[in-house]
């Protein structure tokens, strides 16, 4: 995986990563037509694709002129580090500080809040299993 710094898309980087990741394999006309409307200029979107490729996310086989765009960073892999860089900038690295800067919120609903908590209880109970 890329360095720390490196992990950071930004958000039309990303839009074009999730197309990727969703469609395993493409040209850039592939991508394009996945956009909502209004899409894109097709510079655009081929620009994007090539900072990607620069940064080390996708990669391609050509066809001739053309080329064929597959992402080399997994989907899980950018999520893992992007939350743990997340984690590190905003909540000091600790998850307790995370989860309980949300519960705190006021935009949580107690349905929101009792389901967060059975998903935390039955991760504990996970990870009492595990321990020898």
């Amino acid at each position: 995986m890329k360095r720390q710094n490196d992990l950071a898309l930004t958000r039309a980087e990303e839009e074009i990563m999730q197309i990727l990741w969703k469609i395993e394999r493409g040209f850039v006309k592939d991508i394009l037509d996945r956009f909502s409307d209004p899409k894109p200029a097709y510079n655009t979107v081929s620009t994007i694709v090539r900072i990607l490729e620069t940064k080390g996310f996708i990669n391609h086989k050509a066809y001739g002129k053309t080329h064929e765009y597959f992402p080399l960073v997994q989907k899980d892999d950018y999520t893992k580090a992007f939350l743990g860089n997340f984690l590190h900038n905003h909540f000091n690295n600790s998850f307790r500080n995370m989860v309980s800067f949300f519960a705190k919120s006021e935009e949580m609903d107690v349905k929101e809040l009792e389901e967060t908590l059975k998903m935390m209880q039955l991760a504990v109970e996970n990870h009492k299993r595990k321990k020898p």
